[in-house]
């Protein structure tokens, strides 16, 4: 079986093992920190600090992730940022910047949002109390998100859980779903924005340059001017802070409306609770109404199946 190995730290590991959520199996291999299956490509992580892609795919996997070990060593600032480097003055400009929330959820949406923060207005997005969205509670989302949505440019794409298995049956990966609508939310508002240009493009990096354009081979109107790539991005600007405010309050408002059409609350997140809510929506309303509240590729159908007593 083809694989591609790469030395990372263990903190590197962590934050993988938290992505490969959906996809863990409940036993590891000796000497591992966690055993993944995602579309083919079997992850496993080594208490040594090496992750080994198996299979489908492996190349691919293993780019997300670089070699940041090797990186850091050699360049702190290069395991941050993929594409060309970021300015140093680029928490200082006018910046679209783009995040995504959803991704390692098995209920709700896929959500992309591109804000768009002049230099000008950086003291307000301060005031107003945009930073790190992990830093705020979902109280203080939803008023800072609707405070931002009534002056601040903005592009707000949502993959329902429909369309995302559609897609993901028929061999697109999570990853090509989440370079599209980032390059979407791009174009939407620089037309909305438009004759004004913003001085850069910052994506929140869930995959590297290279991956990220393979992704869009062959769409049309494909953003590279002035595009940077970074981990933690909403540190660094803060129009990737508001995105991801944007991005989460929908995030909230979808599950409110999964939560009424199921009959009761929806969990976020890939855990033991999520597995038991989908097996009560199972026994509730049928097998088949995973397909609009879920996604069903995550290794949860199946534990949610089994404690349906499917």
């Amino acid at each position: 079986m083809a694989n591609t190995v790469i030395q990372t730290t263990f903190k590197e590991i962590e934050k993988m093992k938290e992505y490969y959520q959906p996809y863990l199996s409940e036993k590891n291999p000796p000497g591992s920190i966690f055993f993944a299956r995602k579309n083919g490509c079997v992850i496993t992580a080594y208490k040594s600090g090496k992750v080994m892609f198996q299979g489908a795919g492996n190349e691919e996997e293993a780019k997300q992730w670089g070699n940041p070990g090797l990186n850091q060593a050699k360049n702190p600032a290069a395991s941050k940022a993929s594409g060309m480097p970021l300015p140093d003055n680029i928490s200082e400009l006018s910046i679209i910047g783009s995040d995504e929330v959803g991704k390692g959820d098995y209920f709700g949406p896929l959500i992309v949002v591109a804000a768009y923060v002049k230099a000008d207005q950086i003291p307000l997005m301060k005031e107003l109390g945009v930073k790190d969205s992990k830093h705020l509670t979902d109280s203080q989302i939803i008023k800072i998100a609707k405070d931002l949505a009534t002056f601040l440019p903005y592009s707000l794409l949502k993959l329902g859980n429909p369309k995302y298995n559609k897609l993901q049956a028929s061999g697109m990966t999570q990853g090509k779903m989440t370079a599209i609508l980032h390059n979407q939310a791009h174009n939407h508002l620089l037309e909305k924005i438009s004759p004004e240009k913003p001085d850069a493009i910052l994506v929140d990096q869930f995959a590297q340059a290279p991956v990220y354009y393979k992704h869009l081979k062959g769409k049309k109107m494909i953003q590279r001017e002035k595009v940077y790539f970074s981990t933690k991005a909403e540190g660094i600007h803060l129009a990737v802070a508001a995105a991801s405010i944007l991005a989460r309050y929908a995030f909230i408002r979808a599950f409110e409306d999964l939560s009424k059409k199921a009959g009761f609350t929806i969990p976020k997140g890939a855990g033991a609770k999520v597995d038991h809510a989908a097996a009560r929506l199972i026994k509730e309303k049928g097998v088949s109404a995973l397909n609009e509240f879920t996604k069903l590729h995550f290794a949860n159908t199946g534990k949610a199946k089994k404690i349906a007593g499917m």
